[in-house]
């Protein structure tokens, strides 16, 4: 069968599938719903502008189109409507009056005249130009390559669901540049322009494309068909070391052993490798949109510091795109998500991406303890835990993602992704016991992600699967830890995995490599484990952790360090003065214009996180992240 007719058979599984678990939307195929065409003209990308048109089959009367406002992965209503601009419709060569809705800004009423069947729109997405929007949303457009997300520059029919809209695609990119993408090719190429097979609206918008005059692409595996699609703003950035490209397809490896399923066709991680991108990672089915530093794949300090990435978005394949919350099963991209659910979907992403990591040699063992240190650290300094839970970091996703990073600690970022890998390090020490070491997360993984092979499928599961599915695994009140897990607020970070696997987590004078890449990856200073104080590298003060010393003397986000005991403030001065214990310290700090020394009775010395050896235990975790 070839390429176009699969994906025919991947829509009707799909819907098969998934009717049981959505009963409450018909998702039969429906002879009259409609086949909208767009063709993209991405030739102005560097320029940062997109352009669309459309052709939508319509009926006289109000035709109600939908601009995508909740976009899978993002976990909230995030659509970029702001930067949808030029937008004009027109039927029979005659331009059509149009109403933004009142109530909800990515809704649009056209009145449809008699006579008229098709209606045309034409659109404009001017990618942001600054570090304003998130995810699809931000930055997406350099000189020399662009990452395409379909959602950013279509609308949809009211009163469908996405599997029953079909989209015919076309695109259009700057002359000499290359693409990759997972979306079915119609036909080769021709000039400029790509044309791409009939897909449902799901398959669209979950089908990025990325493109560059600087693009790579890296088989990694064959049977299915996975590789690396790589777009960079310099072709020295796609020099990769073969060896790192290597672990890659290590990667493949490890993740189908850890599964034991693949439920894709095939698979392309698209890697932009840019400074003037947003940088972020977002799941698909088939792919990948995930974006870094321009020195991402070549320097050895950039790639250990985006390790867990490419291996956290793969792993989204399997948990989040195949087995994904019921509440986050919706059938189009207006209805609201449900975010309840993401310490499954995101923290055990984040507990079996890391995981992988290792596996593969992205990460050294010694590396991947670190990291695992690095994440206790946080989590056990964390003020924030003692007024709101773990389950609240899910539930407030929608609103509260963008929040700043200035008090932070108090207010509690996405925790459900670092405190999830901790208590998924537990629950794999527990089914360990459990069975006296026969059975582990593997063996969750293969009974709850894993089945038949096959196309793209929709699994959704809620709280009582996932309790079930662990009971099979190995019997315990998975319930009750759970509930616990998610409700209750410390003290302290719940370290029980790593101890019951071996290690603990200790403090001393010496920062880790990977301690020192992320202070310098994110320009700071990080002195929360001593006195309590985040800063960036200027002096100014990004956050104070309540209860230890910067705070209680009175200092707090927003503020400038100027002097330490007297000399004018450097990193070097600060490290110098926390690790010299015989004198308290006497911090000048500008708050707005004003000057005030606030001294700390410090003597604790520099405290860098570190993992080690309880040999009054055995060593579970290296077990857990030895290769299979």
């Amino acid at each position: 069968m070839d390429r176009s007719g699969r994906v025919w058979l991947r829509l009707f599984l799909s819907l098969i599938v998934m009717m049981p678990a959505l009963a409450q939307v018909s998702l039969a195929a429906d002879s009259s719903a409609p086949s909208i065409t767009i063709a993209v003209d991405a030739s102005d990308a560097p320029r940062k502008i997109i352009h669309a048109q459309l052709t939508i089959p319509a009926a006289p009367g109000s035709l109600t189109l939908y601009y995508p406002k909740w976009i899978p992965g993002e976990h909230g209503p995030t659509g970029p409507v702001q930067e949808l601009t030029g937008l004009k419709f027109s039927a029979n060569g005659q331009p059509l009056t149009w109403r933004r809705d009142l109530l909800d800004g990515w809704t649009f009423h056209i009145d449809v005249p008699q006579g008229v069947s098709l209606v045309n729109a034409s659109l404009d997405f001017v990618a942001p130009v600054a570090e304003d929007g998130i995810y699809t949303g931000g930055m997406s457009a350099t000189d020399k390559m662009t990452v395409l997300s379909w959602n950013t520059v279509l609308l949809y029919p009211a009163n469908w669901t996405s599997d029953e809209l079909t989209y015919t695609a076309s695109l259009k990119l700057p002359a000499g540049w290359k693409f990759g993408t997972p979306l079915p090719i119609a036909s080769p190429q021709t000039g400029a322009e790509i044309k791409f097979s009939p897909a449902s609206l799901t398959t669209l918008v979950d089908s990025p494309v990325i493109a560059g005059e600087y693009l790579r692409i890296v088989p990694l595996a064959e049977n299915p068909p996975q590789e690396m699609d790589i777009a960079a703003d310099s072709a020295a950035a796609l020099d990769a070391p073969a060896e790192v490209l290597e672990d890659y397809k290590a990667l493949t490896d490890q993740a189908f052993k850890l599964f034991g399923a693949r439920h894709f066709r095939d698979y392309h991680f698209i890697y932009s490798l840019s400074d003037h991108l947003a940088h972020f990672g977002l799941e698909h089915h088939e792919s990948d949109d995930s974006r870094v530093d321009e020195r991402g794949l070549v320097d050895s300090e950039h790639r250990l510091y985006h390790a867990g990435l490419l291996p956290h978005e793969y792993v989204h394949s399997w948990n989040g795109k195949y087995r994904r919350p019921a509440d986050l099963a919706t059938s189009d991209y207006e209805k609201p998500m449900q975010t309840d659910l993401l310490w499954v979907y995101e923290g055990l992403t984040s507990y079996l991406g890391d995981l992988l990591s290792a596996r593969t040699g992205l990460r050294t063992p010694a590396q991947y303890r670190d990291a695992l240190a690095m994440i206790a650290a946080r989590l056990d300094h964390l003020p924030g835990r003692t007024w709101r839970n773990l389950q609240d970091t899910a539930d407030g996703v929608p609103t509260m993602q963008v929040a700043p990073d200035q008090w932070e600690s108090w207010r509690r970022e996405l925790d459900y992704y670092d405190e999830d890998v901790l208590n998924w390090l537990w629950v794999d020490t527990i089914i360990r016991q459990q069975t006296h070491n026969k059975k582990s997360m593997d063996d969750f993984c293969h009974l709850f992600h894993g089945g038949q092979s096959g196309p793209p499928e929709v699994k959704p599961y809620t709280f009582d699967d996932v309790v079930n599915t662990l009971n099979q695994v190995a019997a315990y009140d998975w319930r009750g830890f759970w509930t616990e897990r998610l409700t209750n607020h410390g003290p302290g970070a719940p370290l029980s995995g790593i101890e019951r696997s071996g290690w603990k987590v200790v403090y001393d004078g010496t920062a880790s490599e990977l301690f020192r890449i992320d202070e310098r990856y994110h320009d700071q200073i990080n002195a929360a484990y001593s006195i309590g104080l985040l800063l960036k590298q200027d002096g100014t003060i990004i956050d104070t952790i309540e209860s230890m010393p910067a705070a209680k003397a009175g200092i707090g986000p927003g503020m400038k360090l100027v002097a330490v005991n007297g000399r004018r403030f450097s990193a070097d001065v600060l490290h110098d003065a926390v690790r010299d214990a015989s004198a308290p310290l006497a911090l000048l700090v500008e708050n707005t214009e004003y000057f005030k020394t606030y001294n700390l009775d410090y003597h604790g010395g520099e405290k860098y996180p570190h993992l080690v050896r309880d040999d009054s235990k055995p060593d579970v975790l290296s077990d857990i992240i030895k290769p299979r």
